[in-house]
């Protein structure tokens, strides 16, 4: 397998769509602690499903954290103990990537970073 040597970066965001998401499938959430986005936070998040709570009348997602997914903690077995997980709801996943596009967000970072020096 060829590695590219060269990649063109956009100069927006591609996050995963919500139509896109496939449950078991790993996804990665990039955000940023500063305003000139040069600090990330990365987190690897696992997608379990669509509006797993019952009487919520919105349409949510949710992500499970890695560590309990490979553990063996689903949804319906899950405590505060032993599993995390993020809830987006009405789609809100701008900052939910496929591993290729959280890597060309890291990229960006990293040029903004060196720019930031100069």
């Amino acid at each position: 397998m060829d590695i590219p040597v060269k990649r063109e970066l956009k100069d927006y965001a591609e996050p995963v769509t919500a139509t896109a998401l496939e449950e078991g499938k790993v996804y990665f959430s990039v955000q940023y602690a500063d305003e000139g986005l040069l600090i990330p936070i990365i987190e690897t998040w696992i997608f379990v499903g669509k509006n797993l709570r019952p009487g919520i009348t919105e349409d949510c997602l949710y992500f499970q954290d890695v560590e309990s997914y490979l553990q063996g903690v689903r949804y319906e077995t899950a405590t505060e103990d032993n599993s995390s997980f993020q809830v987006a709801c009405d789609g809100n996943i701008k900052h939910i990537f496929e591993f290729g596009k959280a890597t060309e967000e890291l990229l960006k970072c990293e040029i903004r970073r060196q720019k930031s020096k100069t």
